[in-house]
């Protein structure tokens, strides 16, 4: 029964990237088109969303907001999710309803098709290079002074220990601290688990409620460089308590260890 249950996981997984390749192939025309343009944008941002709508619903994934605070349309924020499940990037832009620009790894620009969006519109972040790096900040720097938020995963990437929380690099909260942007902290509940990622991977995956908790957003009018590890350890907190609230690690550890056990059968 186990083997089974793991077949239809595979199964499942199979299905979603299928689901996402053929949506974005029917729907790449028109964002090249928009993004040829900055004016379209916001356009290409809700198109976007609509994309995410398919992506979840196609294969039987609900959202459920848990709770979030009212942002203001007319400040930016630095959006700061924690990263265990590709499915985090595709939830952020349902639950988030103003636009933002996402930061990205540089690996995404090899992706074909795909990179089409961080041409000019989103940011990719080489952290292999110090000099690309830093350029890219200052992007987001000035897409902040225009009024426009930004997403970061502060883990930077989806750590090992997922869905535990990794640990948080200084970007996110030195570009708050410069800027004087408050941080909303997202929390991804079950994302791990209806998509994982790292050693769970090979478990598959299934549809299901991906529940979101959005934090109040972290003021961060009056801080110094010398608050950073202390802003940090704020969001860092905020988010692990809610894991530990709903869960998630004692329940990936059963997970894991279950579908592993079905696999060798």
């Amino acid at each position: 029964m186990k083997f089974f249950r793991l077949l239809l996981r595979k199964t499942w997984r199979i299905l979603f990237f299928l689901n996402g390749i053929i949506t974005f192939i029917f729907l790449y025309p028109v964002f090249y088109v928009l993004l040829l343009s900055e004016k379209r944008f916001p356009t290409v941002f809700r198109l976007k969303k609509v994309w995410a709508r398919l992506l979840i619903h196609n294969v039987g994934i609900r959202c459920k907001i848990i709770n979030s605070p009212r942002l203001e349309a007319s400040r930016p924020y630095i959006i700061c999710p924690n990263h265990a499940s590709f499915l985090d990037i595709i939830l952020t832009y349902l639950v988030i309803p103003d636009y933002f620009h996402f930061m990205g790894k540089a690996e995404l620009k090899k992706v074909p098709f795909f990179n089409v969006f961080f041409d000019k519109m989103n940011i990719l972040v080489d952290r292999g290079s110090i000099i690309a790096s830093h350029r890219a900040f200052i992007r987001a720097g000035a897409d902040l002074d225009k009024g426009i938020s930004i997403a970061i995963f502060p883990e930077a990437t989806i750590p090992a220990c997922a869905p535990r929380l990794g640990r948080l690099k200084n970007g996110a909260f030195k570009l708050a601290i410069e800027k004087q942007v408050p941080i909303v902290p997202v929390v991804f509940i079950d994302n791990w688990r209806l998509l994982p990622d790292g050693e769970m991977k090979s478990t598959g995956g299934t549809p299901g409620v991906s529940r979101v908790f959005i934090h109040d957003p972290v003021i961060t009018s009056g801080l110094t460089d010398n608050d950073l590890e202390s802003l940090k350890k704020k969001v860092h907190d905020l988010i692990e308590s809610t894991l530990k609230q709903y869960n998630c690690p004692s329940e990936s550890d059963r997970l894991i260890h279950e579908l592993k056990k079905a696999g060798t059968k």
